[in-house]
C-alpha cells in the first residue's frame, strides 16, 4: 500500500478521493489544535463537500461528539435532506468507531473512506463489521481504509505524547517521545 492509500479505482476517482481525504485532514488538524483528538472528516455529494467536521468531546464536555456526529448534526440543522445520505460519501481520517458506524448505517450512508484503522473501536472492519453485519438494522455501506493512513497516525501519535488538561486524572508523559513514521521524514 502506499503512502496515499489504495492503488484500485480509476485515476480520477483515486485523485478525488485523496483531495477529500486532505480535507478531513485539515478538520483533524483543526481538532488537534483545538486541543483534541485529531479526528476530522468532510460529508461530499455529487464531488461537492456538503458538510465538515471534527472531535468536539473536551470542548462540549460530551463524549458523543465525535467529527462525523457532529458533522451529521450540523448538517441536518442546516436543511440537507436525509433521503441524500444514501448518495453522499464519509471521507474521515480515522475508521468510524461502533457508535459511528452505527450512526452511519442508521442514515444510509453511500460508503466511507477512511485514513486509519481503530484498533480500540473501529466499527467498519478492526473490531466489529457494523457496516456490513447483515444481522443489524439500517443500510449497509461500504468502507475502505488507507488514505493517508500514515498522516492521520501521526496527527494521532503527536496528540498523544503531549498532556491532556481535559482527560480525567491527567497523567504525566515526560518519558513519551513522538515516534515518526520514516516515509514523513
Amino acid at each position: 500500500m502506499s503512502l496515499a492509500g489504495p492503488e484500485d479505482g480509476s485515476a480520477d476517482h483515486r485523485e478525488e478521493r485523496l483531495r477529500h481525504m486532505t480535507e478531513a485532514l485539515r478538520m483533524a488538524d483543526e481538532a488537534y489544535e483545538a486541543a483534541e483528538v485529531p479526528v476530522g472528516c468532510v460529508f461530499v455529494l455529487d464531488g461537492e463537500v456538503v458538510g465538515r467536521g471534527r472531535n468536539e468531546t473536551n470542548v462540549a464536555k460530551n463524549g458523543t461528539r465525535h467529527a462525523e456526529l457532529v458533522a451529521i448534526d450540523r448538517m441536518l440543522a442546516g436543511g440537507f435532506a436525509v433521503a441524500d445520505f444514501g448518495r453522499t460519501a464519509l471521507y474521515v481520517t480515522v475508521e468510524p468507531c461502533v457508535m459511528c458506524a452505527s450512526a452511519l448505517r442508521q442514515i444510509g450512508i453511500g460508503e466511507v473512506f477512511y485514513g486509519c484503522a481503530n484498533d480500540r473501536f473501529g466499527g467498519c472492519e478492526s473490531v466489529l463489521h457494523v457496516n456490513s453485519d447483515a444481522d443489524l438494522d439500517g443500510s449497509p455501506y461500504p468502507a475502505e481504509g488507507g488514505y493517508y493512513r500514515d498522516q492521520a497516525i501521526l496527527m494521532l501519535r503527536k496528540f498523544y505524547v503531549r498532556e491532556n488538561a481535559t482527560a480525567p486524572q491527567p497523567r504525566k508523559k515526560a518519558a513519551r517521545e513522538l515516534k515518526t513514521l520514516d516515509l514523513l521524514l
